[in-house]
């Protein structure tokens, strides 16, 4: 590709704090092949919301590795792990996502994530209190980063007193999510994610095998005890379910509360509103997964037949970028897409993607991030960005900042 093609802008980091510009450009061309070997990119709601339904289209991800390599389609190893479903076809998609459904929500478990609730509360009081005399934080690094990892220790069972060693194993991984980091590190980091790979994977299986003997109310003992229509995972799927739901679920999670709050106080007056009417938080984080969704592309796609989107055909085999954050955006689907509005009446996003891979991990997210936003408009005395734009991580993938420092004159 040419350096100045539209994919080439959209995937460089200089563009990572704007990209929807280019957004609105690459949707004059719904259906775009740059060239010979290249990704099919989807820009459009309605074509975008039909693919990620559509059955000719894989996520297996030995379909996805046949397609070639890109710039976003590096798959992430698995530190021997099988892949999650996530990364899976129907029929075995449809099988494991049921059992791990089963544990996370309803029917069985209908109150599971509302009930993690008052622990959820109490971490964010905790963290927010833990901003003490400060004037000036950086949210990521002391509030939204260490948020989701307190919560998803909570939901697998993690007991309290493991989660700093947890937590020192997950950030590696977490790391290694960005392409330019994997394809920059050198032997000290890669030798560290290799060991936290081992030491997380031989953890999560003497914590699984314990709940074999001594179950707990937890999604862990869940997945481990699971037999029913559907059947059981191996051990194996057990330990490739709950990386998914640590590190995709982290991450996500990270990128939707820093965005949330950069939003915020690029629009004080909604800050306002939400610090007045707390139940505007529900209809304020449906709209940010639309205006500015922490998943921006979903990359990881390959045509298993020939699909014709609107008069162009992808020929089989070939590799699919679906252009969520554009789709979010489409004023064929949005009045006034490019405006921030909490009041919108119809907020169908794509922002947790839509079909049988919608986001497993959507109603924890949510929930999380209506409390964390909740909390910090209450109790931040006149808050403020001290840069703008704040500095972004390297991935277009998992848009997000990885810093934002906040001054404020006092906690209430």
């Amino acid at each position: 590709m040419t350096e100045d093609s539209l994919v080439n802008r959209i995937t460089d980091f200089a563009n990572r704090a704007d990209p929807y510009p280019l957004y609105e450009e690459l949707r004059t061309t719904p259906v775009l092949h740059e060239e010979e070997g290249g990704p099919y990119v989807l820009s459009s709601y309605y074509d975008i919301k039909a693919l990620l339904h559509d059955p000719r289209i894989s996520s297996d991800a030995a379909n996805v590795a046949a397609s070639g390599r890109d710039a976003l389609n590096d798959l992430e190893e698995t530190g021997g792990l099988p892949p999650s479903f996530l990364r899976l076809d129907p029929p075995e998609h449809d099988r494991l996502r049921r059992i791990a459904n089963s544990g996370f929500g309803p029917p069985h478990r209908p109150r599971r994530v509302d009930n993690l609730r008052g622990d959820m509360a109490a971490t964010v009081t905790h963290l927010i209190d833990g901003f003490g005399d400060a004037r000036q934080v950086d949210l990521v690094d002391q509030f939204a980063y260490p948020f989701p990892v307190t919560v998803i220790c909570r939901l697998l069972g993690v007991p309290r007193e493991d989660e700093p060693k947890f937590r020192a194993w997950v950030d590696p991984l977490v790391a290694s999510l960005d392409p330019d980091t994997r394809q920059g590190a050198d032997e000290e980091f890669l030798n560290s994610l290799r060991e936290s790979r081992m030491a997380l994977g031989m953890y999560l299986a003497g914590l699984a095998e314990q709940r074999t003997k001594e179950p707990q109310d937890d999604l862990l003992s869940d997945l481990v005890r699971s037999d029913g229509p559907n059947g059981s995972m191996t051990m194996m799927e057990v330990l490739s379910t709950a990386v998914l739901l640590l590190i995709a679920g982290h991450e996500t999670t990270v990128n939707l509360i820093t965005n949330g709050m950069l939003t915020l106080l690029r629009h004080p007056d909604v800050l306002r509103r939400l610090r007045e009417e707390p139940g505007l938080a529900v209809n304020i984080v449906e709209e940010l997964l639309r205006y500015e969704p922490p998943v921006q592309i979903v990359p990881q796609r390959t045509c298993i037949a020939d699909i014709e989107v609107r008069g162009v055909t992808i020929p089989k085999g070939s590799r699919i970028w679906l252009m969520i954050a554009a789709g979010n955006r489409d004023p064929e689907r949005f009045k006034n897409p490019e405006r921030f509005d909490p009041d919108r009446e119809d907020i169908q996003h794509l922002g947790f993607g839509s079909g049988i891979h919608s986001c497993f991990g959507a109603p924890l997210a949510r929930l999380e991030t209506q409390i964390a936003l909740t909390e910090l408009a209450r109790r931040l005395e006149n808050p403020r960005l001290v840069e703008d734009p704040p500095p972004y991580r390297p991935n277009a993938v998992l848009r997000g900042p990885r810093h934002l420092n906040i001054a404020f004159d006092d906690l209430r």
